[in-house]
């Protein structure tokens, strides 16, 4: 009586790395209760099937099943194994199946650097159908100047990047849209009303080029400095005190809704060319637009710009 619990224990205590073929021998050992089925099943011969069990039973210290002319009867020790293969199969299968879905689902993080003013005017549409269409993946979203965005690629603290104006970057680059820039004012309806007003021109100052170009446009109409200004760091900041009506500003499209009750003047209608525009680009390097989820995301992108801000559009 004292060899069987002897036995067991020794059985419990050994330390045995099944493999998934084995596992698999096992589980279909047990299903089919004879040799030869399982055997033709498993496309072995049934010296060599008979071979590998005799291996798995020496492995595991224990005999897994007792050989009869009715059959294959699993033993105590072996119920134990046969429930552990069984679970082993289910759980590789488990794992194929998610490997196999993972190759055709977009997953994983998308790390994006985007300049504040397309995050807080555009982004926000783009990111809504990326998710809906995408909701395995995850979004992290850093806002900042053009530079900041930048600094971020170079660092690998973002996959891509969404700039304004003219960026240097030696990686790749996708035009997304040019949005027209406008003057916005409570009452002035004519721009030429500016050289006698005494309302404050806001403006706009980052660390970007967008601050010198309006001022290089007012030059070159003007001939003189605004008599009045209020200078922000803030583009939405200047939009709201321009909406509220203490002054006048310059703004791009990408800030204007069409709701705004506010007079509109797009400033092309001053110039022989294409007037005061600003581009938005989509950078980042070659091998990160490789990725699924950015070349998804780019996508999606590229959709969104090729609908809004269409600059030949705007000029019709």
């Amino acid at each position: 009586m004292s060899a069987k619990p002897l036995r067991f224990c020794r059985f419990l205590l050994v330390e045995v790395h099944m493999t998934a073929t084995e596992a698999e021998i096992i589980k279909v050992l047990y299903e089919e209760k004879n040799m030869r089925r399982a055997a033709e099943r498993l496309f072995l011969s049934q010296p060599a099937l008979s071979q590998r069990l005799q291996t798995i039973e020496k492995d595991w210290g224990a005999q897994l099943f007792i050989r009869s002319q009715k059959g294959l009867t699993p033993t105590p020790a072996g119920e134990l194994v046969i429930q552990y293969s069984n679970e082993m199969v289910a759980k590789r299968t488990e794992i194929k199946e998610t490997l196999q879905s993972l190759q055709s689902k977009v997953h994983g993080t998308l790390k994006i650097a985007c300049a504040s003013i397309v995050g807080q005017n555009w982004l926000p549409k783009v990111l809504k159908e990326f998710v809906t269409l995408y909701p395995d993946t995850k979004i992290s979203l850093m806002t900042g100047w053009s530079s900041e965005i930048v600094k971020a690629l170079y660092e690998g603290e973002a996959h891509v990047g969404i700039v304004r104006g003219p960026v240097d970057w030696k990686g790749k680059k996708i035009h997304l849209f040019r949005d027209m820039m406008y003057f916005v004012d409570k009452e002035i309806t004519d721009i030429e009303e500016i050289i006698t007003s005494e309302r404050p021109f806001i403006q706009f100052k980052s660390d970007s080029d967008y601050y010198q170009e309006i001022q290089q446009w007012w030059q070159q109409h003007f001939q003189s400095s605004p008599r009045h200004q209020i200078v922000v760091d803030q583009i939405e900041t200047c939009k709201q005190m321009a909406l509220n009506g203490i002054g006048y500003a310059i703004l791009p499209s990408i800030t204007l809704d069409g709701e705004e009750d506010i007079h509109k003047i797009p400033l092309s209608k001053f110039d022989k060319d294409h007037g005061l525009t600003r581009d938005t680009w989509l950078i980042g390097y070659e091998s990160t637009f490789e990725l699924r989820q950015v070349s998804a995301f780019t996508d999606v992108v590229q959709k969104r710009a090729r609908c809004l801000y269409d600059y030949k559009e705007q000029l019709k």
